[in-house]
């Protein structure tokens, strides 16, 4: 008999570190989605932000290098 019940309680043990274990990975996955949210955030207002900016940048280097701007080719 006390087999059987050492068998139970081992299952039940198992099946309940399984089950908190879950509960821990919904929250990272949340954890994980909010800072890609909050780095995608972050990457737009830097590109709004510097967007004329690097534009100039780009436009010297092309025409620097003998190209046209706008060209679309």
């Amino acid at each position: 008999m006390s087999q059987v019940a050492t068998y139970f309680f081992t299952l039940f043990a198992l099946a309940g570190e399984r089950l908190d274990d879950r509960k821990d990975r919904g929250a990272t996955a949340v954890e994980y989605g909010l800072m890609v949210g909050l780095i995608a955030v972050v990457i737009i207002v830097a590109v709004v932000a510097l967007g004329d900016t690097l534009l100039g940048l780009f436009t010297g280097v092309v025409e620097d290098l003998g190209g046209t701007v706008g060209a679309g080719e």
